[in-house]
């Protein structure tokens, strides 16, 4: 990755899906900034917002970053929806048109290239072992690239995925997370075919939040003051649906953290499942089979992956990680 002041920098090889709404934008500012973390892909999905403007946003913090001048990353356009077929349902009403709140890309009436889906492969022959993949979008784009490169991905070192709710109340439904809602089918694959990966669910990222004192801390010291216009917009929408939050959670950037900071999180192995509901409340619902006896592919009739789930945070860590990126200073 290359820096603001245009000095090489070497860190974790991140391939990075996302679906671009606020917390997606704030984790690629958070990326940005951080050395340790070297972008060297971006894949834009529907999700939050249409794929047009997701490769929108994602352009124009490049641009707003210099990254356009001192190297470019690839942006590389996903799916436009599910693998459902069900027309997908955008949220302007959290994350904004453009899923930067108020803001509205300088750019938004240009085009990008829609149909280079393929340069992914090449990204992933050429860092292999040494990439890790983050999605913290649906999983549309990642499934597609297991049913069809399925030894290709086998080259990747770890995977990371935003997304589930085990135990603990969903954002779309009353059980089901908004990533594996979204395209349940899939998550079903990607939980079948990944190997070494980690769910980072709701269960900590609900937790991995940034208070309103914290937004005018970083607005007051940080190089980047778009920061707080879109954790604003955020938080006015979890306001109004809970007057008790304390204020809005960082699903996304937890995860990037994740990667590089193992022992924030702590993890336990289950066999996990997505239910496959057309509609409905248990549409997308993750359930992890915690006994120590029965079949989870007996119960499903499906072959089930075992994967690490993160439950706890350590919400000091979280913290002091992420003010001294945005800020710049010692926490």
């Amino acid at each position: 990755m290359v820096n603001l002041m245009g000095v090489e920098e070497v860190g974790k090889k991140v391939l990075l899906f996302c679906d671009v709404g606020i917390d997606d934008s704030i984790a690629l500012i958070y990326a940005y900034l951080n050395d340790d973390i070297d972008i060297i892909g971006i894949v834009a999905d529907y999700g939050n917002v249409p794929r047009t403007n997701a490769l929108a946003t994602v352009r124009y913090l490049q641009e707003l970053f210099g990254v356009t001048t001192t190297g470019q990353i690839p942006i590389i356009a996903g799916a436009e929806r599910p693998m459902t077929g069900d027309l997908p349902d955008f949220v302007p009403e959290i994350h904004g048109e453009y899923g930067l709140g108020p803001i509205i890309p300088s750019n938004n009436g240009e085009e990008m290239d829609e149909e280079n889906f393929l340069a992914i492969t090449d990204i992933i022959r050429e860092y292999q072992d040494e990439l890790i993949v983050v999605n913290i979008g649906r999983l549309t784009s990642l499934a597609a690239l297991f049913l069809t490169y399925p030894q290709l991905m086998a080259t990747v070192k770890r995977y990371y995925v935003m997304g589930g709710a085990f135990w603990v109340p969903g954002n779309v439904t009353a059980v089901s997370e908004a990533n594996f809602y979204g395209d349940p089918a899939a998550a079903q694959i990607v939980l079948l075919m990944a190997q070494n990966l980690t769910i980072v669910p709701l269960n900590v990222t609900e937790r991995a939040i940034a208070t309103p004192r914290m937004i005018d801390y970083i607005d007051e010291v940080g190089q980047i003051k778009m920061v707080k216009p879109l954790l604003d917009y955020y938080y006015d929408f979890y306001k109004k649906r809970n007057p008790a939050i304390q204020g809005v959670p960082l699903h996304d950037v937890l995860t990037l953290m994740a990667v590089l900071h193992d022992a924030m999180l702590s993890y336990q192995y289950f066999p996990l499942h997505v239910v496959q509901a057309r509609q409905g409340t248990e549409r997308g619902q993750s359930i992890a089979d915690i006994r120590p006896y029965g079949s989870l592919e007996d119960e499903t009739e499906k072959e089930v992956g075992v994967h690490r789930i993160a439950f706890g945070i350590d919400y000091h860590r979280f913290y002091t990680d992420f003010m001294s990126v945005l800020t710049k200073q010692r926490f």
